[in-house]
């Protein structure tokens, strides 16, 4: 979430317009928030993303024919 709202605040406050500004948006925005991530575990002494917490992959679906 976080990295969402920071992608959409730079995205707005630079005016990004066409594919490659708002790439580069959306790559500031992820930074933002791996950042944030980092010092919460420096700060914390625990790990965010664990192998227990992860969403698994979703089954995949059966089609109707």
């Amino acid at each position: 979430m976080l990295g969402e709202a920071s992608t959409k605040e730079i995205t707005i406050n630079k005016n990004a317009q066409g594919f490659i500004e708002t790439k580069q948006a959306a790559q500031e925005g992820g930074a933002v928030a791996g950042n944030a991530r980092k010092e919460l575990e420096r700060k914390s002494g625990k790990k965010v993303l664990t192998r227990e917490n992860y969403l698994k992959a979703a089954q995949s679906k059966k089609l109707l024919n």
